[in-house]
């Protein structure tokens, strides 16, 4: 049989075969704590499910999934099978089933240290262990026997024995404690790779969401909802825990979605844990959220940090409807979920929270990443074809996310809000506690809308790539438009609606004067609206940001942008103009010194701190990839004297403040750079206002250390005054980023050769090795690397996999022959995983599209 890979087609006959009736799982993890003895394999706990299931063709024959080091006891029907025969380490044959059938399965399974399954984590801090569970797409297995796939729910009953002094979660409420066993209610129907079970000393907060629920009735009475709230993290950090704020956006959610989608929340409690070591930035288990719990903030941050922490909260929320009450029928519809609960997540935040120009961040930052998602070679449809597990797992991407949401919001000005949000309703009171494929959700929106969704369908989620729209101008003797296009450049001309802005000088800033809406469809729309106004200063095509595009600009308007950026008074409108140039840059039409000198320009005159940050993340990434390699020197001087000037101007105690230390030092260099940085750490050097609190300890710490300004005994130092869990993945990052070639063979073995490290300490690692002043000292791990990653693909968890194929690849031996290197590696290797390959391609992409940036860039200097 296969390995732990799951095939669409295997899913598909499997529930053409089952129906589960429920689950009943009872776990044991007292061996938690304590020490293991030496060679005695990995760290198990005892797994006992019992899984009663029917099948429409008795006498068949299916199986059932669990990956664990040792199965002690199978029995189907009563009959027991031997696990020597029927396991084979991922599946368990089950052949004769009978109309009503019971399997019962005793199992020892594996703690988890990649975060896939059951993560087990000890705490530098003060030895406690934490335990989570993590399963998407299908690592339930790795703690219970399962039918691993969206399509086969079923009622959950967990039971859990845990140690003394611990307390314990799942989806369903606590029902009783005794003698340290837990038992929790009977969820409703949900799928597998949404249960959850969370133990520990974690420290737990409490409050109540109350509201009242329409009943309905003639009277017009209602009835109380009330939900119990929980929120919990590690005890060592519980004096940073602002579980109050949490509380104030979770309850603002919770109003904004029983307002908007007429169905009450449907799992009872509601549980948000901020855990150790978490892959993700969140996971939407129904009643029992988890969260990576870098939302916990140990240090300042600016606002743009609560907003994003806000923005997760919501978006896990709006999974409570799309995705966990009704789900999709297998992961090619995985946009059913992800692309709504995107939106959503932005959509609640912006009319709900005190958050409101979420949709600047929307599409200043989220839409990057599915510009650069739908670029690559592996781009797909926002309806994917997904023909296994692996694919899955690499199908949440900026597409599925990012691009779904952002057609999502073209929909709702295609259709209408009320129409989109009846559709919604509908389908949640239709398809409750069931799943789904796109054809069920655009029948309700035909259905509301009046619209034939068909060809929308097929122009937006069924196809690939994003278009380009520049305006078209001509003018008459008097200066005055004759007319105005949009032309729409790509594969496939897809219907736009979008808002052609146009701008002039009011006093001191840029303001629109005139604004018109248009459908834009095929090669070239004219746009009537604005025939007979005064030239404009700027054009903003996709002004307000209605659709999907990647904007251009007519010569004028990239010359207003040059000289007058910082004078355009909306701040959405200036996000999309930054953004706009980001493209132009990454797509080689643009030199990167130009937008270099733009940041330098007017990044300092910036008022949004989510765009501010943004720009210092591309700046960074232009300087290391795109920059000419005889520039780059220059460019890096010039980043970080205009970074000093900004933190030395920028209000005393601000966010802003914050913002231009974090990107000063991200980009210094010189050896006045680096004593400043020094000062700053020491205290003999000071900065009005400017707190350096532990945190951006280590944000000064580390480019000291990259540069050799800082040594080992610096970082012990510092791990001294910050011995934590977080302390120490700084402590690991900054000791991989060592110039050394010594230290660069240590972390390699580290992570490539060795499996010891968690998946946590990895990254850190991964982080640390590459450095972009360290190229000269990384060369000779170009062929080492393709040496490696088959052998690593197959051997090492996926998740891990994903981290070192993409983490160590040689994005900064930034050359025609390492993208030959890749080429080769391609080409003899066919037959490789093709989820492996498409990181290899992907990773190539962007060298390539990198390269191209440089010549662009070199040019401008002829």
């Amino acid at each position: 049989m296969p390995g732990e890979n799951l095939s669409r087609d295997e899913a598909r006959t499997r529930a053409e075969l089952l129906s589960v009736d429920g689950y009943e799982v009872a776990l044991d993890v007292r061996s938690a704590v304590g020490e293991t003895p030496e060679g005695s394999g990995p760290r198990t706990f005892r797994s006992v499910t019992t899984i009663r299931f029917r099948a429409v063709e008795p006498g068949a024959s299916t199986f059932a999934d669990l990956i664990a080091p040792a199965v002690t006891g199978i029995t189907l029907n009563g009959q027991k099978l031997d696990p020597d025969t029927v396991f084979d380490g991922s599946r368990i044959r089950l052949d004769g089933l009978a109309a009503e059938n019971v399997l019962a399965v005793e199992a020892q399974c594996a703690y988890s240290r990649t975060g896939e399954g059951l993560h087990r984590f000890v705490d530098p801090e003060d030895g406690e262990v934490y335990l989570y569970t993590q399963y998407e797409p299908a690592d339930a297995r790795r703690v219970f026997v399962t039918f691993e796939q969206p399509d086969l729910k079923a009622p959950f009953r967990f039971e859990v024995t845990a140690p003394d002094g611990w307390t314990v979660w799942s989806n369903g409420a606590e029902e009783s404690r005794e003698g340290g066993v837990w038992r929790f209610a009977r969820t409703a129907p949900i799928s597998t790779y949404i249960t959850c079970v969370v133990a520990g000393p974690y420290h737990y907060v409490t409050d109540t969401y109350r509201r009242t629920v329409d009943g309905g009735g003639a009277s017009g009475s209602g009835t109380e909802l009330e939900i119990p709230l929980g929120a919990m993290c590690r005890k060592g950090l519980a004096k940073h825990f602002d579980a109050d704020d949490i509380f104030l956006v979770t309850k603002q959610g919770l109003d904004f979605f029983h307002d908007n989608f007429d169905y009450p929340y449907p799992f009872g409690k509601y549980d948000q844990a901020f855990v150790p070591e978490y892959n993700l930035g969140a996971m939407e288990n129904p009643g029992m959220v988890t969260f990576r719990e870098e939302y916990i903030f140990r240090g300042k941050v600016t606002q743009a940090s609560y907003e994003h922490r806000a923005n997760v909260v919501l978006h896990e929320m709006a999974h409570m409807w799309f995705g966990d009450l009704v789900t999709m029928q297998w992961w090619d519809d995985l946009w059913l979920k992800e692309s709504f609960a995107d939106f959503m997540g932005s959509f609640s935040m912006v009319e709900a929270t005190r958050f409101t120009n979420g949709w600047v961040t929307f599409a200043n930052n989220r839409k990057a990443w599915a510009y650069r998602a739908d670029q690559l070679p592996s781009t797909h449809p926002i309806t994917a074809d997904i023909r296994d597990l692996e694919d899955a797992k690499l199908n949440f991407d900026g597409i599925t996310y990012a691009k779904g949401a952002s057609v999502l919001k073209q929909l709702v000005a295609y259709v209408g809000r009320d129409a989109f949000l009846e559709g919604s309703r509908r389908y949640f009171k239709r398809h409750a506690y069931g799943n789904t494929r796109l054809g069920d959700l655009l029948s309700v929106l035909e259905e509301t809308s009046g619209r034939d969704m068909t060809a929308w369908s097929r122009s937006w989620l069924q196809t690939s790539g994003v278009n380009s729209l520049t305006p078209q101008i001509t003018y008459d003797a008097g200066d005055r438009i004759t007319e105005l296009a949009v032309v729409q450049d790509g594969e496939e001309l897809r219907p736009h609606r979008v808002a052609v802005g146009l701008y002039r000088t009011e006093g001191t800033e840029l303001v629109r004067y005139a604004r018109a809406e248009v459908d834009v469809a095929g090669a070239r729309t004219v746009v009537s609206e604005p025939a007979g106004a005064q030239r404009p200063e700027l054009v903003l095509v996709n002004d307000d940001d209605l659709t999907y595009c990647k904007l251009r600009f007519d010569e004028r308007s990239l010359e207003t942008l040059r000289t007058r950026l910082g004078d355009i008074a909306d701040p959405l409108a200036r996000a999309l103009c930054w953004s706009a140039l980001w493209n132009l840059t990454r797509d080689a039409l643009m030199p990167t010194r130009d937008f270099i000198d733009l940041v330098l320009k007017f990044a300092g005159r910036e008022s949004d701190i989510g765009v501010l940050q943004m720009l210092h993340a591309w700046t960074r990434a232009a300087l290391e990839h795109y920059a000419a390699p005889a520039w780059r020197e220059e460019g890096g001087r010039l980043l970080a004297e205009g970074a000093l000037r900004e933190l030395r101007l920028a209000a005393p105690g601000s966010q802003h403040q914050l913002a231009w230390a974090r990107f000063f030092a991200s980009v210094a260099s010189s050896d006045a750079d680096l004593q400043l940085l020094t000062g700053l750490l020491d205290g003999t050097a000071k900065i009005d206002g400017l707190d350096v609190d532990q945190e951006l300890r280590w944000a000064f710490l580390g480019p000291l250390v990259a540069h050799g300004a800082a040594d080992e005994a610096a970082i012990a130092a510092e791990l001294a005054r910050d011995d934590t869990a977080s302390g120490k993945r700084h402590e690991v990052r900054c000791l991989a980023a060592r110039p050394s070639a010594a230290v660069k063979d240590q972390a390699w073995a580290a992570v490539v050769e060795s499996d010891a490290l968690s998946n946590a300490l990895a990254e850190a690692t991964i982080a640390g090795f590459s450095q972009p002043g360290q190229r000269a000292l990384l060369a000779p791990f170009t062929p080492r690397y393709f040496e490696a990653i088959e052998r690593v693909w197959s051997k090492r968890s996926i998740q891990i996999g994903m981290d070192v194929v993409r983490g160590l690849y040689p994005s900064l031996q930034d050359d025609e022959a390492t993208l030959a290197a890749t080429d080769q590696w391609l080409t003899a290797h066919a037959s490789a995983a093709p989820a492996l390959r498409r990181l290899v391609l992907e990773s190539r992409d962007d060298l390539a599209r990198a390269l191209r940036a440089q010549a662009c860039d070199a040019g401008a200097s002829v």
